[in-house]
């Protein structure tokens, strides 16, 4: 039961805000299950009208990426910050734990989105163009590091799935950080920098 207690009661909307709309989907789709859970729960448990929760989201599953354009600027800001010197890896390394940063009090949700992400077919077929994006921004950066068209590639590929592993073994792992599963997947999937010929 939500001691959220906030109501909708006509015009302006209850106070509330995306991540928290987000935190209370997630953990009811957890709990009762994507396809079992309606807008219509969310937006009671929430404590809102549905009209207001499609103010914030198109849909359920758009709730899932409310972080995504955040945590992509701050992946690409990161890599931007780096130098031509520092190996590629360390950048990496340091750019995706600070993209995938969250405060404590944010766990529960940080969890719920990653196990809904990894095990959710509706979930997961939205997520192929953040994938895409991710992928995108680690491909660029390496792109300017070599003269070899594959390599870029891989990176990027590798950096997804990094991503998803370190994930995916948090999730299994709850006594684990976030933090070091991400270095740790990084570091065994990244390929080294290519001899130059």
């Amino acid at each position: 039961m939500s001691t959220d207690n906030r109501i909708d009661r006509g015009g302006r909307p209850a106070a509330t805000t995306a991540h928290h709309l987000a935190a209370v989907a997630q953990r009811l789709f957890v709990e009762r299950g994507f396809d079992r859970t309606n807008v219509d729960d969310i937006a009671h448990e929430a404590g809102i009208s549905t009209r207001t929760f499609f103010r914030y989201f198109p849909t359920k599953a758009d709730v899932l990426w409310v972080e995504s354009d955040a945590e992509i600027s701050r992946l690409r800001q990161a890599l931007a910050d780096s130098t031509a010197t520092e190996p590629y890896e360390a950048v990496l390394v340091r750019a995706v734990v600070t993209a995938m940063a969250f405060p404590d009090d944010q766990i529960e949700w940080a969890r719920h989105r990653a196990q809904l992400v990894l095990t959710e077919p509706a979930v997961q077929a939205q997520a192929s163009q953040r994938h895409t994006r991710w992928r995108a921004a680690a491909t660029e950066f390496v792109s300017a590091r070599t003269a070899d068209d594959l390599f870029p590639i891989a990176v990027g590929h590798a950096v997804l799935a990094a991503t998803q592993s370190a994930h995916e073994y948090w999730i299994a792992h709850p006594e684990t950080q976030l933090a070091d599963q991400l270095e740790r997947a990084l570091l065994l999937l990244l390929p080294p920098l290519p001899t130059a010929v």
